[in-house]
């Protein structure tokens, strides 16, 4: 009897577990998963190319809104947290499942992303105090990408499912129920760990600013991809089963992130942000030449993106690691407020001048986000926190 309670107390296994199954369920099968089902919304609900980089947008303010909610409380309050990102998602995702028409479908959409916003900040909070956990920067890496699996196992739904893409809405929402259950379990023989009540300095922001400015450009050049990969790949002729394929291989991508942690990990966070960030630039321009080679080039974007919101938690972690969860949220919010800024200028710039031109900003944008990280090294005193 005490020994496999000895051992659900001790390891960190269900706890990294159920936390990346969170992340794939709030993240892969429901925030990203908008950009797999889009052309099937399309034609089911007549969502047209600028509306849908609008949605896009709002779900992107909307993840920022629980992003900010988690920055302010998930020191205190991560198991409500959890709770509350449960909820989000899964709700909006049974919105869509139901929709009879495309403005209530936007409408459910848009708040399901604040699951995710919610969710990173909780996460991070949880694993900290933990005690399997929080020594070992690694586990926060791979219950990060666990985005890469909910985007395999979305790619895989709408391939087993096609055309119907509601019953992989509710099959979403239950696995994000699932989830976090889960995590709450896992979690409980964590103590709580001391964390600063008050909002952070002046100078924790200062000490943040190429960061910030790293993130917001990461997030504007990738949300080509997101939100408009598979649409792309679907107007420029590649089959339907054969786009969904592509899909899958980013959460492939995504995965191979657990695979590459410990190496990433031993890179300082400015110098794996350079290789993240170049691999997102070269794939988000790859992926134009279709074909097999959007296979690879979907991967590579998928491993890119997927290792680089993990660095960002690393980078924030290097910064104050008392404050990683608040650190993690300021930059998740500013990642996707670039991507909401993004997924409206790429949808724009499609209808006025086609993907090529704007997938070929997205990459440049991309590109440009390396250059924040070539800068010195920043990490606060222990008298300016």
């Amino acid at each position: 009897m005490k020994r496999p309670f000895l051992l659900r107390a001790t390891s960190p296994v269900p706890l990294v577990a159920a936390g990346a199954a969170l992340i794939a369920a709030t993240y892969g099968l429901v925030r990203m998963a908008y950009g797999l089902f889009l052309p099937d919304v399309q034609a089911d609900l007549g969502l047209d190319v600028a509306a849908a980089g609008i949605v896009s947008a709002g779900a992107s303010v909307v993840y920022c809104v629980g992003a900010v909610i988690g920055f302010l409380t998930a020191a205190r309050h991560a198991r409500a947290l959890v709770v509350a990102a449960a909820v989000a998602a899964s709700v909006g995702a049974l919105g869509m499942a139901v929709a009879p028409v495309s403005l209530v479908f936007a409408v459910f959409a848009i708040a399901s992303s604040a699951g995710a916003g919610l969710a990173s900040p909780a996460l991070v909070a949880v694993l900290q105090r933990d005690p399997g956990t929080a020594r070992s920067p690694r586990v926060q890496a791979i219950v990060n990408a666990g985005t890469g699996p909910g985007v395999v196992i979305a790619g895989t739904l709408a391939l087993l499912l096609a055309p119907d893409w509601r019953l992989a809405w509710v099959i979403a929402a239950v696995v994000t129920v699932l989830a976090a259950a889960g995590v709450l379990v896992a979690g409980r023989g964590g103590a709580a760990a001391a964390a600063p009540r008050a909002l952070p300095p002046p100078s924790w922001f200062v000490a943040h600013r190429r960061v910030l400015l790293a993130a917001l450009l990461f997030g504007a050049g990738s949300a080509a991809v997101w939100t408009y990969g598979r649409t792309m790949l679907v107007e420029s002729g590649t089959g339907s089963g054969a786009s969904m394929a592509a899909w899958i291989a980013l959460g492939v991508g995504g995965t191979l992130v657990i695979v590459t942690a410990r190496c990433m990990e031993r890179l300082e966070p400015p110098g794996a942000w350079i290789v993240t960030a170049t691999v997102v630039a070269i794939a988000t321009a790859g992926v134009l030449a279709g074909g097999a080679w959007a296979l690879v080039t979907f991967a590579a974007f998928g491993w890119g993106y997927t290792a680089g919101s993990g660095v960002l938690i690393a980078w924030t972690a290097r910064i104050d690691a008392r404050r990683a969860a608040a650190g993690t949220a300021l930059l998740f919010v500013t990642l996707i407020l670039g991507q909401a800024l993004g997924a409206a200028v790429v949808g724009g710039v499609t209808s006025a001048a086609g993907y090529p031109a704007a997938f070929g900003l997205a990459a440049a944008v991309s590109a440009a986000a390396i250059v924040p990280a070539a800068g010195p090294r920043t990490r606060m005193t222990r008298a300016e926190r």
